[in-house]
């Protein structure tokens, strides 16, 4: 009587990584996820190490839990993967108030961010 397993949210070929608190904004993780969209797993992850991006830290590390995830847990070739897709979204917003002349303050928002990356395994054409 115990509870049905939950279907798998990708591919057969697929494997799947999140990162659900990425500290900093949507917008730039965007641009280095950008980078990464469609390339080779492992040519990603020279890209991501060689950036000057502080997001492309965050990013490699999604990546390398993703082609961890598609080589133990699904048995798929390393060598053949291929970053199919790598999305982004935005997660929750800090509010805090920095304190300005005259008695006033300002708003500051520090946002996070999450990232979704799927790994597919190419067949060799």
């Amino acid at each position: 009587m115990s509870k049905q397993a939950s279907p798998r949210k990708v591919g057969d070929k697929e494997a799947l990584s999140v990162g659900t608190q990425i500290r900093g904004s949507a917008q730039k993780l965007n641009l280095v996820a950008g980078l990464i969209r469609g390339k080779k797993a492992g040519d990603a992850l020279n890209i991501l190490t060689f950036s000057t991006k502080g997001m492309a830290v965050e990013a490699r590390k999604v990546l390398a839990s993703a082609i961890a995830n598609a080589e133990n847990n699904h048995n798929l070739d390393v060598d053949a993967l291929v970053v199919a897709e790598a999305s982004v979204g935005k997660g929750i917003v800090m509010k805090r108030f920095a304190t300005r002349g005259r008695g006033k303050s300002t708003r500051i928002l520090k946002p996070f961010s999450r990232l979704r990356i799927v790994v597919r395994e190419q067949e060799e054409a």
